[in-house]
């Protein structure tokens, strides 16, 4: 969401548009701010819940690398991306690159929920993982009603390390 915002942000700013470009992209930075808040504390509480109790995973349970994860609901919520690249970039013509970096501070917020994810995992010493089968086949949401808990691993499980990112591996010499 994030490159797809700054692209659209970008492109956005190349029309006039009806209120001309200062004012669209002081309004699209402030529409940023917002949404960036916004989606980075939305369901905290949710979350919270989820990792308090959280149990260890066992054998029965089928985890999946984070990146298959990402593609997942990637390919699942195509539609719903390219329709608010569209949007982003239709609204440029009355509002020039206020939807793009909205579309940017929803991404942007994502992150810093992410970030936020990863530091309680570091914290508690243990990946949060959601059980394969309770997410649905567009890769579902990861604090829906479908997820009944998360599963927690050791923090070298893996090639996942906390808040998603990739573990960085020494390089052979």
């Amino acid at each position: 969401m994030w490159w797809l915002g700054v692209v659209a942000a970008g492109a956005g700013a190349l029309p006039p548009g009806l209120t001309g470009r200062r004012i669209g992209v002081l309004s699209g930075a402030a529409l940023f701010l917002v949404a960036a808040a916004v989606v980075a504390c939305a369901r905290r509480r949710r979350y919270l819940a989820l990792a308090q109790g959280a149990s260890r995973a066992g054998r029965h349970d089928v985890l999946q690398d984070r990146a298959v994860s990402v593609r997942a609901w990637r390919r699942g919520h195509r539609w719903w991306l390219l329709l608010a690249f569209a949007a982003a970039l239709g609204s440029s013509f009355a509002l020039p690159a206020a939807g793009g970096m909205l579309l940017a501070g929803a991404g942007a917020g994502l992150r810093l929920k992410a970030a936020w994810l990863g530091r309680r995992e570091r914290a508690g010493d243990a990946l949060l993982w959601v059980r394969v089968d309770w997410l649905g086949r567009d890769g579902g949401r990861p604090a829906g009603k479908a997820v009944r808990a998360y599963r927690s691993t050791g923090i070298a499980a893996g090639d996942a390390a906390p808040g998603g990112t990739r573990r960085r591996t020494a390089a052979l010499v």
